[in-house]
C-alpha cells in the first residue's frame, strides 16, 4: 500500500473515534507491519501483532524493532514500537508518530486530570496545607475516597543506579501504585516534588482503617518496585492508621520520617512508624521547627558529612558503629573489620570536627542526636573506601585542621 493510500486508511479510523487499539490496528494493516504502542511510564496501550511472538518481541524490543518517540509539543507522552517488512519513508513514519501521539494524549486526559487532582490533594496533606477536616473530607470526596474510617500514609522512594531514560520518575510512580493498588484498590499515588530529592519520591494514600492491609500495601509497593525497576535503590516508610482525617497531614510526616530513617539504615529499605524508635521523638521538630533540627545538625555532625564528602573517608560511618558498640573502641574495630589504631584517630578527628569530646557522655549524646537529626531531615553521608592511606599498618597519618 502506498503511503497516502495509509495514511487515508489510518486517518479514517482516527475519525470514527473508534479508539487507539483501532488506530493502531488500522495502521498495522496499512503498513504491513506489527505495532505497539506504550505510554510515558512504560505501560503498554495497544498491540497491533501478527503472533504471540510478536508481540513478545515488539514489547521486549527485540530484533529488527524500531522505537519513535511520541511527542505533543514538548511533552514526551509515549513511544510507537515497530517491525515492519519495508520500512516506511520517513515522512510517513513522522506523520504516523504525530497521528498516534493525538490520539494517546486524548485517551490519557481524563486519568491525567485524575493523577492531577491526586497529586494536588497528596502535595497538600504533605505541606499541611489541609488542616480544616471538612475540606479535607470535601477534596477525598472528589476523588471518591473514603478516608472517614481510617488511611495511612506511604512514602516510596526510588533512585537509579545507572543512566536511565526520559520519563523515569513517572514510571516509578506508576510501578509504586500499582503495587499499593494490588492491596487496596482506591490507594492513590503521586510525585512529590520536593526540593533536594535525588531520586524520585512517591506519595501514597492508602484508604481503610485496616493495620494488616496498610502493611500488605507497604510490602506491595516495594515487592512492586524491586521487581519492575532493576538497577535502582528504594527506601520506603509506612505511618501509623489516621482514626480522624484530620490525622493526616500528621500521618504524612510519619511516612516521611520512616523514610529518611530507612534510607539512611542499614537495618533495611523499608520501616514503618513504630520501629523508627527513638527517631519519633523528632517528628514534631522535623514537622513544627525543621530549622531547629537543621541548626542542631549543623553543630555537630554536619563538619563530618562534609569531611567526608571531600576526602572520602568513614567518619559517620565510624562514629555510628561507636555508638552502637557502647563506646568500646575494640568492638567498632571489629564492627567495621578495621584496626584499632585508625578507629583511634578517626574518633580524634571527629572530635576535632565537630567541637564534642565522643570519650564523654555529654559528648556522645549530643553526637547521637546529631546523628538522629540526620536521618530525619533526610540527608544521607558519603560512604568512603573501605581502607585509608596507613591503615593497612593501623596508623593513618595525623592531618591537622579541617580540610587538611
Amino acid at each position: 500500500m502506498s503511503d497516502y493510500a495509509a495514511l487515508d486508511a489510518i486517518t479514517e479510523a482516527v475519525e470514527s473515534g473508534a479508539g487507539l487499539p483501532e488506530v493502531v490496528r488500522a495502521a498495522a494493516r496499512a503498513l504491513e507491519a506489527s505495532l505497539a504502542v506504550s505510554d510515558a511510564w512504560g505501560a503498554t496501550l495497544a498491540v497491533a501483532a501478527r503472533s504471540p511472538a510478536e508481540e513478545r518481541a515488539l514489547l521486549s524490543q527485540g530484533q529488527g524493532v524500531t522505537s519513535i518517540p511520541l511527542r505533543v509539543a514538548d511533552t514526551t507522552v509515549g513511544a510507537l514500537h515497530m517491525r515492519a517488512k519495508t520500512e516506511p519513508s520517513a515522512s510517513m513514519r513522522r506523520l504516523l508518530a504525530t497521528m498516534i501521539a493525538s490520539e494517546v494524549e486524548r485517551v490519557r486526559a481524563p486519568e491525567r486530570a485524575s493523577e492531577s487532582a491526586a497529586a494536588d490533594f497528596l502535595r497538600a496533606v504533605l505541606a499541611r496545607e489541609l488542616t480544616d477536616r471538612e475540606e479535607l473530607l470535601q477534596r477525598a470526596k472528589e476523588l471518591s475516597l473514603d478516608v472517614q474510617d481510617g488511611a495511612s500514609m506511604i512514602v516510596a522512594r526510588a533512585h537509579p543506579q545507572t543512566p536511565t531514560d526520559e520519563g523515569w520518575r513517572g514510571r516509578v510512580r506508576a510501578v509504586a501504585e500499582r503495587g499499593a493498588r494490588a492491596v487496596s484498590s482506591r490507594s492513590i499515588a503521586a510525585l512529590s516534588e520536593r526540593d533536594g530529592i535525588l531520586g524520585a519520591e512517591v506519595l501514597l494514600l492508602v484508604p481503610g482503617g485496616d493495620e494488616p492491609t496498610a502493611a500488605r500495601a507497604a510490602d506491595g509497593v516495594l515487592r512492586e518496585m524491586e521487581a519492575g525497576l532493576a538497577g535502582y535503590t528504594f527506601a520506603l516508610g509506612r505511618s501509623r492508621i489516621t482514626e480522624d482525617p484530620a490525622d493526616l497531614p500528621r500521618a504524612a510526616s510519619e511516612a516521611l520520617l520512616a523514610a529518611n530513617v530507612a534510607q539512611g539504615s542499614a537495618d533495611g529499605t523499608a520501616l514503618a512508624f513504630e520501629q523508627t524508635g527513638a527517631y519519633r521523638l523528632l517528628l514534631s521538630a522535623m514537622s513544627e521547627n525543621p530549622s531547629e533540627l537543621q541548626r542542631f545538625y549543623d553543630e555537630t555532625v554536619e563538619p563530618l558529612v562534609a569531611y567526608d564528602e571531600q576526602y572520602e573517608t568513614e567518619l559517620v560511618r565510624t562514629l555510628e558503629a561507636f555508638l552502637e558498640a557502647d563506646g568500646n573502641v575494640a568492638g567498632t574495630a571489629q564492627r567495621l573489620f578495621t584496626h584499632r589504631h585508625t578507629i583511634y584517630y578517626r574518633l580524634e578527628r571527629v572530635r576535632e570536627l565537630s567541637g564534642h569530646d565522643i570519650s564523654s557522655s555529654d559528648g556522645r549524646e549530643k553526637l547521637s542526636l546529631g546523628l538522629k537529626a540526620m536521618r530525619v531531615l533526610g540527608i544521607s553521608s558519603a560512604d568512603g573506601p573501605a581502607s585509608e592511606a596507613g591503615a593497612e599498618g593501623g596508623r593513618v597519618p595525623r592531618r591537622s585542621g579541617r580540610g587538611s
